[in-house]
């Protein structure tokens, strides 16, 4: 059996940018697909069905299994862990440069050196890969939360008894019927046939808190005269994804999988994630270094060729100069200190799915932020109880309760909706008036009514709640001080202009009515529903999260200016900013951004400007726009619209609870939506970002300083100061050492702004304190050359070697301490840094006695040498005192 026509196949990714007519921008617009879509809800219920070669009582088993051979499984398409760990972690910048001094290294037959290298990139990479790794099981935990079945009618053979089965919602194919019940996650997009009752909550989707109503009757509602409802808004489709709120309903399938609205938001999102802060900081720093390298080999080669005349030596001495230039344990420490970030992040209910993420928290300046689930609970609350006045009235508040109470008992549901839910929480004790009858909700009266019978009377109490304007058609009075006045024209518009004012301030007015009528026997029907008086208003709203003002204060204080980005009203959007703390400037919607160039949209971002009524490229621009007006911009969210700007922004963040795709595209996932979560994790990525600076800044200064020795030493002595292998395992004790900075305490004043990556204050650091250590290197040099005639004879270059492998050790350990902080501000070194400190001058000293020193080609120096290093290192100590201190002076900043 075919299925004729082509189905429906919604495709974002060929949208061209103008919005969607109507309020709700939520998706660029595709003609011809939002036609095939909203065609088959105009349509009949039995014309779907043909079109699907359908039929009510569903597809039988070997027609379900040839249209998953053709139309492939639904469900939501990509999901699943990610891959190529194994790529990324090899592909790091600071691992390829390890991988080619590794192979420089081979190439001049220093396997020794060759093999260190590459141990070293090994360890690099592999830290990183373990902990993608880990991510991603965590988060494949929290997937497997997530409920993958759906109810569908089969039969066994086409002419069988259908029945209602489980199956996984990847086996839901086009044509299917489907139940919706309270609870399940729609797993296709659906037509709905019939409906009882059913809302759907959209918010994954379009950013509304309030469940939206569906039905199945394609002629209960007429069309509006300004034309069809908006997609979202069309009361017969529902959407893979979202979720039943109340009632039940029967769909069939038209769209699975990548054909979805849902899978076509994931086929739309870039394969790769967008380069992110960290990733352009670690760049700048790999091709500095790189340079660097590049520039001094040639130099330093021809310099020492032409000078000496022994190329061979030139070589050497030239990739000994390549080595020292490079700090080798680069790639290790950085790895090490995010995984130690990520790490303290999870211990505080934070799960780091990418690495980098721990750097781009702490350098994030800009927090986009989706209210629903974040800055608001995920239902509503009771805002006031009004008479027709507009003053709080408990008594109306009495009425409604009793309406929500036995609305939801005489239907015989467990629940009831999101308002009935709002005002059974503020029901306390109500009287003994027992429920007779009920008119449930429906979306075309749009009001429920419940009929009471207070105990000892003779007379029953209609109750009637819902729209306003649909609950002032059935009103001819409305009682106003006690006494019931005619409802007459000017009257009606008073009280719909109350329900406007609040709706300004982003509360959703029900009204309320009364009739007193005597018993009928009979069930209650819509025709009962006239003459009724007016008493009152309850108005509803998103509940604010009680933690979010103060975390967003905090988050304020330390640098991290906030935007409120959409899909909601405007009107909803301003009031949740003003209940959060956020100071507004004005709301731009998604209709006001077609006219605004990326500079624009930047501009109103940073002086205070709300979005509303945006969908997903939407958000994603204004990310991007961000990024170009130079910000590192994070992105919290949980919906399904959020996953392209989740993906777009430097650091995307989702919760726990949020919608499968959140929660893929995000490299954070908080597990609670208390918002001082993400404060500790911000600061925990700047202090890692801190020590991370520090190790950079320390390893670099002395690096340079060591070259420059290098370089001025290769001039004016006869032999190389130091051999290739020497500097190597030099460079490789002190960053080892440097690995205890991942322990390091730190200065208060680091984590108080955002901060990235600037080589212009690297290079100011290592010109002040770089030249230092070449200073006191070239003098010990001198001493040893004179006092101890160090050098005249290959057993005295030797010594030299030793001499100042050991001096430079010392003097690394020194500058990790003095350079670690400011000066006396700075907080007291933790002690793994003293202890490794220790450690390193320790072995500067003690290596030329271990059975490593015929590898290094060392021999233990004499005690004449001891009092001279004492000397230069003493004299190196207060001198590197009285430079940090005038750096600090002169540039106001450290690290």
């Amino acid at each position: 059996m075919s299925i004729p026509g082509t189905p429906m196949a919604w495709a974002p990714d060929s949208l061209a940018g103008a919005p969607v007519a109507g309020h709700r921008v939520v998706a660029q617009t595709v003609p011809l697909a939002q036609e095939r879509l909203t065609d088959q809800a105009e349509q009949s219920p039995l014309t779907v069905l043909r079109r699907w070669e359908s039929s009510p009582g569903g597809l039988d088993e070997r027609e379900a299994q040839d249209r998953l051979l053709r139309h492939g499984e639904g469900g939501v398409p990509g999901f699943g862990a990610r891959t190529g760990h194994l790529i990324r972690a090899v592909a790091a910048p600071f691992v390829v440069v390890l991988i080619c001094l590794s192979a420089v290294s081979a190439l001049t037959r220093d396997p020794r050196g060759a093999v260190l290298i590459c141990l070293l990139a090994v360890l690099s990479g592999g830290l990183r890969l373990f902990q993608e790794y880990r991510s991603d099981r965590a988060a494949a935990a929290l997937r497997a939360i997530v409920t993958t079945t759906a109810t569908v009618l089969r039969r066994a053979v086409p002419d069988a008894v259908p029945a209602a089965r489980e199956v996984p919602v990847e086996q839901v194919v086009p044509g299917d019927i489907v139940q919706l019940n309270p609870g399940d996650v729609v797993p296709a997009d659906l037509r709905l046939l019939s409906s009882s009752d059913l809302t759907i909550d959209q918010a994954v989707l379009t950013g509304e808190s309030f469940p939206a109503g569906k039905h199945g009757a394609w002629t209960q509602v007429p069309e509006p005269s300004d034309g069809p409802p908006e997609l979202f808004d069309h009361p017969r489709l529902c959407f893979m994804g979202t979720t039943v709120v109340s009632g039940s309903g029967t769909a069939v399938a038209v769209a699975t999988g990548s054909d979805t609205y849902f899978g076509a938001t994931i086929r739309d999102l870039p394969v790769r994630s967008p380069e992110t802060a960290f990733d352009r900081g670690v760049r700048s720093l790999s091709w500095a270094l790189i340079a660097a390298m590049a520039a001094a080999i040639p130099v330093v080669l021809t310099v020492t060729g032409v000078v000496r005349g022994d190329w061979p030596q030139a070589l050497l001495f030239a990739i000994a100069i390549a080595v020292a230039i490079t700090p080798e344990m680069l790639p290790l420490v950085v790895t090490t200190l995010l995984v130690r970030g990520a790490t303290g992040m999870a211990r505080n209910q934070v799960i780091v799915k990418r690495l980098p993420a721990v750097h781009n928290l702490g350098a994030m300046d800009t927090l986009c932020i989706d209210k629903t689930g974040t800055l608001t609970v995920e239902r509503v609350s009771l805002t006031c109880h009004l008479n027709p006045l507009g003053r709080p009235d408990p008594g109306v508040l009495r009425w409604a309760c009793l309406n929500a109470l036995w609305s939801v008992e005489l239907t015989g549901r467990l629940t009831g909706d999101a308002i009935d839910e709002a005002l059974l929480r503020h029901a306390g004790m109500l009287d003994g008036s027992r429920g007779v009858g009920v008119i449930p909700f429906d979306f075309a009266r749009r009001r429920a009514t419940v009929v009471l019978r207070p105990a000892g009377r003779g007379c029953d109490t209609l109750v009637t709640k819902g729209s306003v304007e649909d609950v002032l058609n059935v009103c001819t009075r409305v009682r106003i001080a006690g006494s019931e006045l005619a409802l007459d024209v000017a009257e009606r518009v008073r009280l719909m202009s109350v329900g406007d004012r609040w709706a300004a301030d982003g509360v959703r007015l029900l009204a309320v009515a009364t009739a007193e009528r005597p018993p009928v026997g009979r069930a209650l029907t819509p025709a009962d529903e006239h003459d009724l008086t007016f008493i009152g208003f309850v108005g509803f709203r998103d509940r604010p999260e009680s933690s979010a003002a103060a975390a967003l204060a905090a988050l304020g204080r330390y640098g991290v200016g906030i935007v409120m980005i959409t899909g909601d009203h405007p009107l909803v959007a301003r009031r949740i900013c003003r209940d959060a703390g956020l100071r507004v400037t004005r709301v731009v919607t998604g209709r006001d951004l077609a006219a605004l160039d990326d500079a624009a949209v930047a501009d109103l971002a940073v002086s205070g400007a709300a979005f509303a009524r945006v969908g997903p490229p939407q958000k994603a621009r204004i990310v991007k726009a961000l990024q170009a007006a130079g910000r590192t911009v994070g992105y919290l969210g949980d919906g399904v619209n959020d996953a392209p700007a989740l993906r777009t922004a430097d650091v995307g963040i989702s919760i726990s609870g949020a919608a499968d795709l959140a929660r893929e595209s995000a490299d954070v996932i908080l597990l609670g939506k208390d918002l001082r979560i993400l404060e500790e994790a911000i600061l925990t990525g700047r202090r890692t970002f801190a020590n991370t600076v520090k190790y950079i800044k320390i390893a670099v200064a002395s690096n340079v300083g060591n070259v420059m020795t290098m370089l001025t030493a290769g001039l004016m002595l006869p032999f190389l100061p130091m051999l290739p292998l020497q500097v190597l395992v030099q460079n490789m004790f002190f960053d080892l050492s440097q690995l205890s900075l991942v322990y390091d305490r730190v200065d208060e004043s680091q984590i108080r702004r955002p901060r990235g990556f600037d080589l212009r204050n690297l290079a100011q650091f290592v010109a002040c304190l770089g030249p230092l250590g070449t200073l006191f290197d070239l003098a010990t040099f001198a001493l040893f050359w004179r006092v101890l005639h160090a050098g005249s004879s290959a057993a005295d270059q030797v010594l030299f070697h030793t001499g100042w492998f050991a001096e430079n050790l010392i003097a690394q350990a020194l500058a990790l301490c003095m350079l670690r902080g400011r000066g006396r501000s700075a907080p007291r070194a933790a002690w793994p840094v003293m202890a490794a400190a220790a450690a390193l001058g320790l072995s500067g000293l003690l290596l030329p006695f271990s059975p490593l020193a015929g590898i290094l080609d060392l021999r233990p120096l004499p005690v004449a040498a001891l009092p001279l290093l004492a000397a230069v290192l003493t004299a190196y100590w207060t001198a590197t005192i009285g430079v940090r201190y005038l750096y600090v002076r002169l540039l106001h900043r450290w690290l």
